[in-house]
């Protein structure tokens, strides 16, 4: 098995035992593009497209010629749905099966709102469902491009499948829609908390030391003004007489461990979520995912993507509160964690996690599993045609 990342990754995952090689671009520095591109906070919805589709050719091409090299040998290419067309490419050239995983639902479909706000709601079905077909041939035409350069000599996929990595309940009526080859397994992937190490032993004396904390990260998401947005939780979690626990990310903020505040690069989500009292964040799939399964009430600050997605489910289930980063102040804060601090909100919260699913990375690897063709050895006979 080969494990390919973006390069800035590769160190991290050979950090925590798992070997894996870089392929494609540096997955930051798309991110830092994202964030100083003025389009992305247009007022037109047709800059903002277009800004996005312009994001997405960004390293197709180098990430499909890695691909090409990596993949012979092997007998099944999996991927993310971010990679999906470079990946699905590959394949075909080199005639492997796919398996995608989606940790967001973006198959077309009437129960998802396309637009991620309360008048996208009342948008109807059959109307939301061809407003996702539509965004689907426009990235696959904005991808045609850099895809080209490889030719059209290609093998059909041996088979494929979708794997639908996330709890599907968030989303009333999305399971009735999805084809038999999108199986649904009812998890979702931890991209921005290390999972499965214990913690550090200077954060786990700090839990142990008082009450727990209100829990702040906002992952690989850039920040504007890290020393402002420090100093606006730390004033806004002493006004309500609790601990911080920040996690800076990629946010480019010192460390510190005092009493009241411990600011750290990051944390198992896993074994920290449990032990706080909220979980405020951007509202990534794998993040929502860990806070969900922890029991623990959320504030969603979404900034991009998915995440005013998860933010809007999870209000509508009365699991969180949400708004955009760019409305995040001290009084909206404040005003969030006063909302999900309520009894009902932290009884949904734990009600929740005691039915959340557990079994979907077994699931998913079945499913992979099954895309592996079965070879059986060639029987070998004696001289009177018995099997050795």
């Amino acid at each position: 098995m080969t494990l390919a990342l973006a390069p800035n990754l590769v160190e991290f995952a050979t950090e925590h035992g798992v070997p894996a090689v870089g392929f494609g671009r540096d997955s930051a520095e798309l991110l830092r593009t994202q964030h100083a591109d003025r389009r992305f906070r247009s007022l037109s919805p047709r800059q903002r497209l277009r800004a996005v589709l312009d994001l997405q050719r960004r390293g197709v091409a180098e990430a499909v010629g890695d691909l090409l090299v990596l993949a012979p040998g092997h007998d099944v290419l999996v991927t993310g749905m971010a990679g999906e067309e470079a990946a699905e490419k590959a394949a075909r050239r080199v005639g492997l099966p796919l398996a995608a995983v989606h940790f967001f639902p973006i198959h077309p479909n009437r129960s998802v709102p396309v637009v991620p706000t309360a008048w996208g709601q009342r948008i109807p079905g059959g109307l939301n469902r061809r407003i996702w077909s539509g965004l689907r041939w426009a990235r696959d035409a904005a991808l045609a491009q850099p895809l080209a350069e490889f030719g059209i000599v290609e093998h059909p996929l041996p088979d494929r499948v979708s794997i639908q990595a996330y709890d599907v309940d968030l989303f009333p009526g999305l399971a009735a829609e999805l084809p038999d080859r999108h199986p649904i397994t009812g998890f979702a992937v931890d991209t921005d908390g290390f999972l499965g190490g214990p913690i550090d032993p200077a954060l786990a004396a700090w839990l142990d030391a008082g009450a727990a904390p209100i829990y702040v990260g906002f992952g690989s998401m850039a920040v504007d003004d890290p020393a402002a947005l420090v100093t606006m939780l730390r004033a806004v979690c002493a006004r309500r007489g609790r601990r911080l626990l920040l996690a800076a990310g990629w946010a480019g903020i010192e460390p510190e461990l005092s009493a009241e505040v411990a600011i750290v690069d990051q944390v198992d989500h896993a074994a920290v979520f449990p032990r706080c009292v909220a979980a405020v964040h951007h509202g990534g799939a794998g993040t929502t995912a860990a806070a969900l399964r922890a029991g623990v009430p959320q504030v969603i600050c979404s900034i991009q993507a998915d995440q005013p997605y998860w933010g809007r489910a999870l209000s509508r289930l009365g699991l969180a509160d949400t708004l955009r980063v760019a409305d995040l102040g001290a009084d909206a804060l404040a005003a969030m964690l006063d909302r999900v601090a309520d009894p009902n909100v932290v009884a949904r919260a734990a009600a929740y996690a005691g039915r959340f699913p557990d079994s979907g990375v077994a699931l998913a690897a079945d499913e992979v599993e099954a895309l592996v063709p079965v070879s059986f050895p060639t029987p070998v006979l004696d001289h009177a045609g018995r099997l050795q």
